[in-house]
């Protein structure tokens, strides 16, 4: 039995995938900032589920759920970064206030509970970290320039953690969900207050009063959620998994994009050497 630490499980990905993971038997320490939405875990998996209030922009406050769950369980298996939300803006009318809180949730949050498990795993010389980022790492669309840099960032230091936890019996994966039917496109959708005129073509197209997909996405949360524990699970895991079609089709179109154009320039390229 193998326990897992799960963030953002209030809705979404994170909270289908603590279901999940205690439907096959294993301990799952539940968190969410709000832990009123997470009561039903503890009435329906007493003995396996704990839940924790964890704000992941909040050191202390990552430090105590790490804490808790040792205590309860002994130690952590498997951490899931999955707490994170959209923000909606072009770059000249991004706030830095709203960008450093997105930066915080995104990309430093993980991090700080990274480096809280990692000791407990390197001394066990086993463990697993699975981030999820967002296609948007591969394909930035206009107005989220902000919330695709903050996954950039999350998979560029996924990536270097990967191949420094290899050797050390730790598995690392990058989850790269496309549009699933969750409240990251709804209540969990942020966006600037400043809209400038000269961007309503673009960046003003996805801004949210202007969204049309909230509900008609095509992922199913539960569906992920057990394609990823299969994934984590098997001998050679991925570092990068699509999950979705629409995440399929991104990556496929992204890599013949970049390919031709790497092929176009590649003798200009080269003519920079000494």
């Amino acid at each position: 039995m193998k326990t897992w630490l799960i963030t953002g499980c209030s809705t979404g990905l994170g909270r289908s995938l603590a279901k999940a993971v205690l439907q096959k038997g294993d301990n799952v320490v539940v968190t969410a900032r709000d832990t009123k939405k997470l009561e039903e875990f503890e009435k329906e998996f007493p003995r396996t589920a704990l839940i924790v209030r964890l704000d992941v922009t909040d050191l202390p406050s990552v430090t105590e759920a790490v804490r808790v769950a040792k205590e309860r369980f002994g130690g952590i298996d498997v951490l899931v970064n999955n707490a994170g939300y959209g923000y909606r803006a072009a770059v000249e009318e991004g706030n830095p206030e709203d960008t450093n809180r997105l930066f915080a949730t995104n990309f430093w949050g993980p991090v700080n509970l990274i480096k809280a498990v990692l000791p407990d795993m390197r001394a066990r010389k086993s463990g697993a970290v699975i981030n999820v980022s967002s296609i948007a790492a591969l394909r930035t669309a206009p107005g989220s320039g902000y919330y695709a840099a903050s996954k950039c960032a999350l998979e560029g230091m996924t990536e270097g953690l990967y191949l420094e936890t290899a050797p050390l019996g730790i598995k690392v994966m990058i989850v790269e969900p496309g549009a699933f039917r969750t409240d990251f496109a709804g209540r969990s959708l942020t966006q600037s207050k400043t809209a400038i005129a000269d961007y309503a073509g673009t960046a003003g197209t996805r801004r949210i009063e202007n969204d049309k997909t909230h509900g008609a996405q095509p992922g199913d949360p539960d569906k992920g959620a057990r394609l990823i524990i299969e994934a984590i699970e098997a001998e050679d895991a991925p570092l990068r998994l699509l999950l979705g079609s629409d995440a399929v089709r991104a990556a496929d179109t992204v890599l013949e994009s970049h390919k031709s154009e790497y092929d176009k320039w590649r003798e200009f390229s080269r003519r920079s050497d000494f």
